[in-house]
């Protein structure tokens, strides 16, 4: 059984009610304000929690309450991350709030075309997102669960003011945040998903779904401001999980292609492999007017998208590609050296959902020790498997 926690942003996330859920659900205000005092931002901000509700249902509306007087006009990125640093917190609070700080600062830097450490803007030096993204970060280590879910976020409809101009819904920052994440639009009539939620989301959540076997042991709701057709909550859910996978979502980036000289097809992949790709296959097909044709399929993270994208346009003859997000669920492994009567191999070793194992050695092993021998690669590998399942089993 994993401890797992569950977002459910029907309306979206702000940094406010992220905050006002995870007190909601269990972590102390008076935690939050413990912890926000190694900042040493003194005056410049108060938190406070109150209970609201929403369309009848009942949680705690958090507020991050600044002192403008006291406000220093911005903050850096790299100043940030000092301040972090010097609170001392755990690696991982540390680790989490550097990550959501900067998958902001990096989405903001591909919107200006700089580097993040260059980024120069209001919004991730304003002290309220400091608090909201160090609360985040506390919170979550607080709770410490093993898997972070989240289903489908909402991300609003109309239009949104910032440093920009207005926009439409969702803010620049926002939709750079979440690409390859699964959205929604238009059920609340206003932003519901800021770049901080987003951010969160993007750096704490393991799997972007919905757990099918979920016993829920505990639930908060953060308040939010706004009055939508919908009840402005955030809910938050704590339970245990039944099993032993392990998960990450990446992107699947698929053309069709019945145009290319086939022995394109062998360096199109190894320069798929170096601009970031995960994993790259080959699918055989019949397209229009029954031509035989050959669909590429490459798993890539979302962070590795652009490379990949731009790689594939000029390495091929597509003019398009279809990209969905995809789910990847996996056996725990780890990989070991084993010492054989042959010398040393790598094994993959797998846990199974019944406690059993599952292995396999390394066939780049395999071979290089046939050759150091002078055996064929069957024999030697019958050997080495031999010596191995003794140690492991079968």
């Amino acid at each position: 059984m994993a401890r797992g926690l569950l977002y459910e942003c029907f309306s979206g996330i702000s940094g406010d009610m992220h905050i006002g859920a995870l007190i909601d659900i269990g972590v102390p205000h008076e935690y939050f304000c413990q912890e926000l005092d190694r900042l040493h931002l003194g005056s410049e901000f108060r938190l406070t929690a109150e209970r609201g509700s929403k369309m009848g249902i009942t949680g705690t509306h958090a507020s991050v309450v600044v002192d403008t007087s006291n406000e220093p006009e911005h903050r850096h990125l790299p100043t940030i991350l000092n301040m972090i640093d010097a609170a001392k917190y755990s690696d991982h609070v540390t680790k989490l709030a550097t990550d959501i700080f900067t998958n902001i600062a990096v989405a903001e830097g591909v919107i200006h075309g700089i580097e993040p450490d260059q980024v120069h803007f209001h919004e991730v030096g304003a002290t309220d997102s400091i608090v909201d993204i160090v609360s985040a970060a506390i919170g979550i280590d607080y709770l410490d669960p093993s898997l972070v879910y989240c289903g489908v976020v909402e991300l609003g409809s109309g239009t949104v003011r910032c440093a920009h101009g207005v926009m439409p819904v969702p803010a620049p920052a926002t939709a750079e945040i979440l690409k390859g994440i699964p959205t929604s639009r238009g059920r609340v009539s206003s932003e519901a998903t800021t770049p901080t939620g987003a951010a969160i989301l993007k750096t704490v959540v393991d799997d972007f779904e919905t757990p099918a076997i979920f016993s829920t042991t505990d639930i908060g709701y953060g308040i939010g401001v706004k009055d939508f057709e919908v009840p402005n909550v955030l809910r938050l859910s704590l339970g245990e999980i039944e099993t032993t996978l392990e998960s990450e979502t990446n992107l699947e980036i698929e053309c069709n292609i019945d145009d290319m000289n086939p022995e394109a097809y062998q360096p199109l992949m190894d320069a798929l492999f170096l601009a970031g790709a995960k994993d790259v296959f080959f699918t055989p097909m019949i397209m229009k007017k029954s031509r035989p044709g050959t669909r590429v399929s490459v798993l890539v993270a979302p962070a590795d998208k652009d490379p990949v994208i731009s790689q594939l346009f000029a390495g091929s003859t597509t003019l398009g590609v279809r990209i969905h997000p995809v789910t990847k669920h996996m056996l725990p492994r780890e990989e070991r050296v084993l010492e054989t009567s042959l010398g040393s191999v790598r094994v993959k070793i797998s846990q199974m959902p019944d406690g059993g194992i599952r292995w396999k050695s390394e066939h780049d092993d395999i071979q290089a020790l046939a050759t150091k021998h002078q055996q064929d690669y069957l024999a030697t590998k019958r050997r080495v498997d031999a010596d191995i399942e003794k140690q492991l089993g079968s």
